[in-house]
């Protein structure tokens, strides 16, 4: 069956529907050795769909997977310094998908995998600010560091919407915190805690939105159910 070239390369996992938009336009994708243009349609099962010269290959199901990574891996599909990455931990899910966000190679938790494109791009834009919560282990003067946690702080020029820090466990040197932020701003936990005067000891990523981590086992992963799935775009 005939579809949009958008929508082709987007089931395909290559991009989102805005991005093929751009690739048509700048003349990356070929039907049968015929440059493309917006509005061509094509059917992959009869069709020959190149992407830069690359075969298209069309996933028939979408996937939805949760990944807990463990500390040590990057959230990367490849490396290029050789370093363990988190993609290698589901490549037996027998689809090609790849990380949907980020986690820094120190820091563990919930992660997900998909192979949809329009999905991953609704997802990170920037007007879907999900709920992200993470347990942090933190040494420093915790009582202090809440108020500047909760406060009016800016990274990388922009002000931060606050954040919601709860104290799990208080302990002499430090303790273990529950902070919960709107934004993915590059190891924003991380720099937030800093300009706090803590230092992380221990980040873990155990919930975005209504998805819960729960007990999945550090290096495991579990594909999403519909209601689950569906939870990530309210």
């Amino acid at each position: 069956m005939e579809e949009r070239l958008q929508k082709l390369l987007s089931s395909a996992g290559i991009c989102s529907r805005r991005k093929a938009e751009e690739y048509i336009s700048a003349g990356y994708v070929k039907v049968n050795n015929i440059t493309a243009k917006l509005g061509d349609k094509a059917d992959p099962e009869k069709d020959r769909v190149t992407v830069d010269g690359r075969p298209l290959q069309v996933q028939s199901e979408t996937v939805w997977i949760m990944l807990h990574k463990p500390r040590g891996y990057v959230t990367t599909l490849s490396d290029e310094k050789g370093r363990r990455t988190a993609a290698q931990l589901v490549e037996d899910c027998g689809f090609r998908v790849w990380p949907v966000g980020r986690l820094d190679m120190d820091s563990e938790g919930l992660l997900i995998f998909t192979n949809d494109g329009d999905g991953t791009h609704g997802l990170l834009h920037p007007s879907h600010q999900v709920e992200k919560e993470y347990e942090v282990t933190v040494r420093g003067d915790i009582e202090q560091a809440i108020s500047v946690l909760c406060g009016s702080l800016e990274l990388d020029g922009q002000r931060l919407a606050p954040a919601k820090v709860r104290i799990i466990r208080k302990e002499r040197s430090g303790g273990l915190l529950s902070v919960v932020i709107h934004e993915g701003k590059n190891r924003q936990v991380r720099r937030m805690c800093a300009i706090a005067g803590l230092e992380v000891k221990r980040l873990k990523r155990v919930r975005e939105g209504m998805l819960l981590l729960g007990d999945l086992p550090a290096g495991k992963w579990r594909r999403l159910s519909k209601a689950e799935i569906d939870s990530l775009f309210v």
